[in-house]
């Protein structure tokens, strides 16, 4: 498996793009348990600038627990991260780690069950977010 990622670019701004993320976690049931500001922190660290970049640790408590269950190793792949990063001024890169890549290591059909629906999920978050910078585009025009 190659792609691991479900992600999308959106013609707006990182910061109304990281707001919208968390808003659009949240709507799909999913907390922030963690977060890293990875330029702020390689500033800090390395004395590196680069663009602004969020790294999320996004978590469904009910979909952790019963993966868990099934397989204790999963910790290993939680929270689940959403990265958001500048891409330009006006432009914002998404990126979250597919849960589906979690079958790839158990053949557990309840694992498949977790792993699907925190898919679908986080890719009906990924869609509201195209939806909204669309509509804001008609908006415009």
């Amino acid at each position: 498996m190659t792609d691991f990622t479900l992600s999308v670019t959106v013609e707006a701004p990182y910061d109304a793009t990281l707001t919208r993320v968390r808003e659009l976690l949240a709507d799909a049931g999913f907390g922030v348990l963690t977060e890293i500001d990875v330029e702020a922190t390689l500033q800090a660290k390395l004395g590196v600038e680069v663009a602004p970049q969020r790294i999320l640790g996004a978590c469904r408590p009910q979909l952790a627990h019963r993966a868990l269950q099934v397989d204790q190793r999963v910790a290993t792949m939680l929270p689940c991260n959403v990265v958001i990063a500048a891409d330009g001024d006006l432009r914002t890169r998404v990126e979250v780690f597919d849960p589906a890549v979690m079958t790839s290591f158990s053949d557990a059909d309840e694992l498949a069950e977790v792993a699907t629906d925190a898919r679908e999920r986080l890719t009906g978050m990924i869609t509201s977010l195209t939806e909204d910078v669309e509509e804001a585009d008609a908006a415009r025009a």
